[in-house]
């Protein structure tokens, strides 16, 4: 059986904090701000994924209450859904993200961003798909005041 899930994730950008992409460091002059790392790409997946299995949401498992889970990486975080899928008898087909931001422009990271995912996935970096756009200056993220993020992935049984 093939379960389908949808993430999203948006975090403002500011000052003294990385920008942090798929467990990739970006140079930039802000960075989202959250408990964890605020890795807006990876907290889509994770979405994602816990909703196709069925699994509640990413603050369910790692609220943002928990001192546990302050400034964590969130490769970390993802690493830990992987297990609970496989707990599940789940497995990961593929998984597609979009990121909105305005700048900086993340071409150039894209490989090292797949490379990361597909490590802790346990997928082929062709059945990972990443891709920017910006909002052409309107809202939030065209004004580089946020970053978000949209995730679908696509999972099935193993049994």
């Amino acid at each position: 059986m093939f379960k389908i899930g949808h993430g999203y994730d948006l975090h403002r950008l500011v000052e003294g904090r990385p920008l942090i992409l798929c467990g990739v460091t970006i140079p930039f002059s802000k960075g989202e701000y959250g408990h964890s790392d605020a890795d807006v790409a990876t907290h889509a997946l994770i979405d994602a994924l816990l909703g196709a299995a069925g699994l509640d949401d990413i603050g369910t498992h790692f609220p943002d209450t928990d001192y546990e889970y302050k400034n964590i990486n969130s490769l970390i975080l993802l690493n830990k859904v992987v297990e609970m899928l496989e707990n599940e008898k789940l497995k990961i087909g593929n998984i597609d993200i979009t990121i909105i931001l305005q700048a900086p422009k993340i071409l150039k990271y894209k490989k090292q961003m797949k490379f990361n995912l597909s490590h802790i996935l346990k997928i082929p970096q062709n059945c990972i798909n990443i891709k920017a756009t910006t909002q052409e200056g309107l809202g939030s993220n065209g004004l580089g005041l946020s970053i978000s993020s949209f995730c679908s992935c696509l999972i099935f049984e193993t049994n």
